[in-house]
């Protein structure tokens, strides 16, 4: 079961949530990456749309960074030439450094993913979006899922 999302965020009191996501914003996303959002994150989004630690980062990215982040990522002839397809892969957060967090959604699986930017490594760093979102908010550094 997915957690009241904002109850979850204000344990943190470094965490600094945004307004909801609206739901044609959501749609969009969906329609334009041609996937469904993980229900974990639409729940979050739908609650929250983003989340900023204490520093300013973005632990969570909001839809719209979701939708032009992917979309780039997508459609760059370098990435392509690089890296692995990233079609299967939905990113929504960074770490400030260049590696990405992401879901896998075709097919779909449950877990968090790291993409490592400099070795196209792609490896589980949580089992769920609420325990990904308590690492990093409750972690003292940038690559805390190592």
């Amino acid at each position: 079961m997915t957690p009241a999302w904002r109850e979850s965020i204000e344990r943190f009191p470094s965490a600094l949530p945004r307004n909801p996501a609206k739901p044609h914003v959501l749609e969009r996303v969906e329609r334009l990456l041609e996937i469904a959002l993980p229900a974990e994150l639409k729940a979050f989004l739908s609650e929250s749309d983003g989340l900023l630690d204490e520093y300013g980062t973005e632990v969570v990215w909001s839809a719209e960074r979701i939708l032009g982040d992917n979309l780039a990522f997508r459609k760059d002839d370098q990435y392509r030439s690089l890296y692995l397809p990233f079609d299967s892969l939905l990113f929504f957060g960074d770490n400030g450094g260049g590696d990405q967090f992401a879901f896998t959604c075709r097919p779909p699986r449950d877990g968090v993913l790291v993409w490592d930017h400099e070795t196209d490594e792609r490896a589980l760093v949580s089992p769920t979006l609420e325990s990904f979102v308590r690492s990093a908010l409750t972690s003292d550094g940038e690559d805390w899922y190592r």
